[in-house]
């Protein structure tokens, strides 16, 4: 190798090495970047407690919502769904940035029960069923939703007999009867909702045992009725003999 030819190799050589070292100056340092995504994880599990914390929340208000539309009370219970509404639509805006994180079984269950509570309370006082885009829910969920209403509706019904009023028992049996239909019409939704079918067949089994239950009201009512009747015949008679003599 000739002198001009070492030169020109060392000054390669040289300036590699330079780049090398501007390179390595402005790389990040591994504790750097452990630093930066332990900060990240920090944030997202705050994110995550409290985002489980408001999904606990907006089921335990639409749980109290039910249990106010039963009680009659029916101003309080707007005024919790309306809580639990703004839960909701505050998860909503952060499952946009944190999707895997709000998508868990929790915002479903949540989900499931403030429809369960908006469904019901529409029935109760607007005799209609609201929509889904109404209350800002999946159809999924709101379609679970809708098949615990007949829950609620047997309670109903269980009430009315306890007041003596048949007539509304059979009514709620109805609207049991309808939603279940409606739901058994929908074959390709078993596939697509998890959990529908389990809920169906329950639906089956509550609706029965509330038919039997307002059949023998409705027999029990009709008996007394007739005993009434007979009861008032023997007095007439009784009086009526009692006068002849």
């Amino acid at each position: 190798m000739s002198p001009s030819q070492f030169v020109k190799q060392y000054y390669k050589i040289l300036t590699c090495l330079l780049l090398v070292s501007e390179d390595v100056k402005f790389m990040p340092s591994l504790k750097t970047l452990l630093k930066k995504i332990r900060k990240e994880l920090k944030e997202k599990e705050k994110v995550r407690e409290k985002s489980q914390k408001n999904m606990r929340k907006a089921t335990s208000l639409s749980k109290q919502a039910i249990l106010l539309i039963h009680q009659k009370r029916f101003n309080e219970a707007k005024e919790i769904i309306e809580k639990a509404k703004e839960i909701i639509g505050t998860l909503n805006d952060a499952s946009t940035k944190y999707p895997k994180i709000i998508y868990c079984g929790l915002f479903n269950a949540a989900h499931q029960e403030y429809s369960e509570a908006n469904i019901f309370l529409n029935l109760i006082e607007e005799s209609r069923f609201i929509t889904p885009e109404e209350i800002n829910v999946p159809s999924v969920d709101y379609v679970l939703g809708l098949a615990d209403v007949i829950g609620e509706y047997r309670r109903l019904a269980l009430d009315a007999l306890r007041e003596g009023d048949v007539e509304k028992g059979g009514k709620c049996l109805q609207t049991m009867d309808e939603i279940f239909t409606e739901l058994m019409g929908m074959d390709e939704a078993y596939m697509l909702v998890p959990g529908l079918r389990r809920k169906c067949d329950v639906a089956r089994r509550i609706i029965e045992a509330t038919r039997g239950d307002i059949t023998q009201e409705m027999r029990r009512s009709s008996l007394e009725k007739h005993l009434k009747k007979f009861e008032t015949f023997v007095r007439k008679k009784l009086t009526n003999s009692t006068k002849s003599k």
